[in-house]
């Protein structure tokens, strides 16, 4: 399984920037991944941001973006997305898309969990 995100770059605070993250090599349909977003920031931990469970879709994200990001796929594509809104200099980091076809429900919020992980895109935000 192969996972290649885009859509990260250089914006000002408040801005909005749309990540993608696309499927391939994939061994089972692309709905029964559970998909998700983790970002690292310089110096720091990677930490998880949103999730998108099998099929169906239903999210959850971190409270630092509530409001603020969505995640949501598009099973037809292979492809995930991150819409972040409002950005804030403090959501700068290194975006990872990742996925899991047999991860549970326990276990979602914990990058140990997932086997396959995009390369990253970079996201800055300006004061």
């Amino acid at each position: 399984v192969q996972l290649q995100a885009s859509g990260g770059g250089l914006v000002q605070a408040g801005d909005s920037l749309r990540l993608s993250c696309a499927a391939s090599g994939l061994t089972s349909s692309f709905g029964s991944y559970v998909m998700a977003w983790f970002r690292q920031a310089p110096g720091k931990e990677r930490e998880f941001v949103a999730v998108i469970r099998r099929y169906g879709g239903r999210t959850s994200t971190t409270d630092s973006v509530k409001g603020r990001f969505t995640m949501s796929r598009d099973n037809a594509k292979n492809t995930v997305y991150l819409q972040m809104n409002s950005l804030k200099p403090e959501d700068t980091a290194v975006y990872y898309c990742t996925a899991s076809s047999r991860i549970i429900e326990s276990s979602l919020y914990n990058d140990a969990n997932y086997n396959y992980w995009g390369q990253g895109t970079q996201v800055t935000v300006s004061s």
